[in-house]
């Protein structure tokens, strides 16, 4: 590897992680917390029709899941799409 692709790979890693740092800074000054989409569509819903019933109940059915187990799920299905976008990635930057 050359000087001049590592200068660009430590400069994109700096930046990324101000950007990170950052947003968690900006968060944790003004009081705000992460929520998710599901959250807030939620409160959506109910604001606009307080008594809707959802018309089925998923996979799982009326069982709760644990919140390791979502997040497990969640990290598994972005490192899948990860590893997919990766391999596309890959593949045609390497195309002879």
């Amino acid at each position: 590897m050359n000087t001049k692709n590592l200068a660009v790979y430590i400069g994109g890693f700096a930046i990324v992680a101000i950007l990170c740092i950052g947003a968690l800074y900006l968060g944790s000054s003004t009081g705000a917390e992460f929520g998710g989409a599901d959250d807030g569509a939620e409160g959506v819903v109910e604001e606009v029709d307080p008594e809707y019933e959802p018309w089925t109940n998923g996979i799982w059915g009326d069982y709760e899941l644990p919140g390791e187990t979502e997040s497990m799920l969640f990290a598994l299905q972005a490192a899948i799409g990860a590893i997919i976008i990766g391999y596309f990635i890959g593949h045609y930057t390497r195309k002879d």
